[in-house]
């Protein structure tokens, strides 16, 4: 499968089965997290993997949709605003950024292996630091379900729901 072609296949999946995901599936998916780049290469994240039932519920908590709960798995990333780059001349904090490459790597990988994510970033931000006890330094940027999913994309749909190449790129100048 070439790279387009698995970029086709990642959807935002809100119908998952019940199975647990397998161990060494879980390791790949953290393990593409943890080798994206990163601005100066500080990784300034950290992935909180919830699948204990317990915790689960708790997790729920956080984003109200019905859909959400059925995922046996939901890893939530974090950016650690005290390790991540911000460039000199104006300030800006990379942690989203970076943060945002980790995330695209790991729904990359799961669905490489055939199961699906959803990219959360409307959930209750307060009520997961709580949850979770986070330190100060610690921001939930994204809460990532992962599971076997009962539908599956049209890999065509590209082609009527995504702006068309000459709308959206110039070369050398606007």
């Amino acid at each position: 499968m070439t790279f387009i072609e698995l970029a086709k296949l990642r959807y935002s999946c809100r119908n998952y089965e019940a199975r647990p995901i397998e161990r060494d599936k879980l390791e790949l998916i953290l393990e593409a997290g943890r080798i994206a780049p990163s601005a100066v290469n500080y990784q300034p994240w950290h992935f909180i993997v919830i699948q204990e039932k317990e915790n689960l519920q708790k997790a729920h908590e956080v984003y109200h949709r019905e859909w959400f709960r059925k995922a046996p798995c939901v890893i939530v990333i974090c950016g650690d605003h005290n390790q991540s780059w911000k460039r000199k001349q104006d300030g800006k904090d990379h942690c989203d950024i970076d943060i945002a490459i980790a995330v695209d790597h790991m729904t990359l990988q799961a669905t490489e292996l055939g199961l699906a994510t959803c990219w959360i970033c409307n959930f209750d931000k307060e009520k997961t630091i709580e949850t979770l006890n986070l330190p100060s330094n610690l921001e939930p940027i994204v809460i990532l379900p992962v599971g076997y999913p009962i539908d599956q994309p049209d890999p065509s749909r590209h082609d009527e729901k995504r702006k068309r190449i000459q709308d959206i790129v110039s070369f050398e100048t606007l």
